[in-house]
């Protein structure tokens, strides 16, 4: 089998789509020989800023030492993103053994009409993987929820982490931010211990009480002594526990999700699980990458790309544009899916853009330009639909260079990952 091959039989079961529920997955991982219960997890839920939580969290314990699996989702721009290990993508060659080794699993439990998904096959392939390979721990991101996400087939982890919380997947996880919390909440199991970030009262209320129902100690992330020395666009200066770093990632979300990951290592160090020094902390998040998260991809002119798709994630981004780019014109290039709260979205984005280039997403979920620009115009004076993202791109950076302006790509994660590769290569 090539590695090609082994990709086709991974997406042949995209059609299936995603369906709450861990039978299916604790079957096919009983068949597996349950590589889940060989490894120890860092277990990540919410949001907002799972992705970034996770990457300052795997690059901490990489560079005190252990062999750290990481399993992310999406990915942008290679497919081996979703499974790493010590912050390197897995080879080719690996992931297309362990396919090998377990898809005829796959093809047994469909003739005993047990459908496995996607999103299923691949955690069954990272918990596969990284169990092979003898990870010390591994830095666990949930799909959608967390109760009934296909992750949470795991043991008690070391440490819950529950990252900012707000309405999204809201036809499955619930209409309110408090349903949506106890579906998060769902992986904080008693024997184990809990972190979150600064919350909507309303779901901090949810996690609290969760974590007294199963005596499971507490620490949020605003207890946490981090300081910000400065903030730039490229990232920010921080002090913690009188050691100075940078942190690559930009705004002041990213630092809300800096403090989250603290406050995990600190419940590791406390509770002497997987001690992690504070030189380790400062070398690691200095270190930290998550594309596609306010990236800056040119300064001249500035370019950014920003996976920003749901009102959370919206009000960050311009919070950041107000921070970082207080007096300069910002274009944006935007394409969405059709299942977000689109309507909610562009709302909070009136009047932060002199020009806005709607575009198509390669995805069969995602609302077509043209849509997307009727909602825009009563938001922005001048929205233009393309037909592909290139264009929209191409155009917006050659009026960004003749207006000294910038160039603002967000939306979607999935806009995110066909569009980098093109800029990065023109630039």
């Amino acid at each position: 089998m090539t590695y090609e091959e082994a990709l086709q039989k991974i997406h042949s079961l995209l059609t299936f789509g995603s369906r709450p529920g861990l039978d299916r997955m604790r079957e096919l991982l009983r068949r597996m020989g349950d590589p889940q219960d060989k490894l120890r997890y860092i277990h990540v839920a919410g949001t907002n800023g799972k992705g970034s939580v996770c990457a300052m969290l795997s690059a901490a314990l990489v560079a005190e030492g252990y062999k750290t699996g990481l399993f992310i989702s999406p990915y942008i721009t290679d497919f081996r993103e979703r499974i790493q290990i010590n912050n390197e993508m897995i080879s080719e060659q690996a992931l297309t053994e362990a396919v090998e080794e377990t898809f005829p699993l796959i093809e047994q439990l469909r003739a005993e009409d047990i459908v496995i998904t996607e999103f299923e096959y691949v955690n069954a392939l990272e918990f596969y993987l990284h169990a092979r390979e003898h990870c010390d721990v591994v830095v666990l991101e949930t799909g959608m929820g967390g109760l009934l996400d296909c992750t949470n087939v795991i043991q008690p982890p070391l440490c819950s982490v529950i990252t900012t919380i707000g309405l999204d997947h809201t036809a499955i996880l619930g209409d309110t931010i408090e349903a949506i919390a106890e579906q998060k909440c769902g992986i904080i199991k008693r024997g184990s211990r809990a972190v979150t970030s600064a919350q909507d009262e309303r779901a901090m209320q949810v996690i609290k009480s969760t974590c007294e129902q199963l005596g499971v100690p507490l620490r949020e992330s605003g207890k946490v002594a981090l300081a910000v020395t400065e903030q730039r666009l490229n990232g920010s200066a921080l002090r913690y526990h009188n050691r100075e770093f940078f942190l690559p990632l930009s705004g002041a979300h990213q630092v809300e999700n800096a403090k989250t990951a603290l406050a995990a290592l600190e419940f590791l160090n406390e509770y002497d699980l997987l001690p992690v020094s504070d030189e380790a902390i400062a070398v690691g998040f200095a270190k930290a990458v998550n594309p596609a998260r306010l990236e800056t991809l040119c300064e001249d002119p500035i370019v950014l790309l920003d996976g920003a798709h749901n009102p959370n994630g919206i009000e960050a981004l311009k919070r950041a544009i107000d921070a970082f780019l207080p007096d300069t014109p910002v274009i944006c290039v935007m394409g969405m899916l059709a299942d977000k709260d689109i309507d909610s979205a562009i709302a909070l984005l009136d009047g932060v853009f002199t020009r806005v280039h709607t575009v198509p997403v390669d995805n069969p979920r995602a609302i077509s330009s043209a849509a997307l620009a009727e909602k825009f115009k009563r938001h922005c004076p001048e929205v233009i639909s393309f037909d592909s993202a290139e264009k929209g791109f191409d155009e917006a950076f050659a009026l960004a260079k003749e207006q000294n302006a910038a160039v603002l790509i967000c939306g979607s994660l999935y806009l995110a990952g066909e569009i980098r590769p093109y800029i990065l290569n023109k630039i």
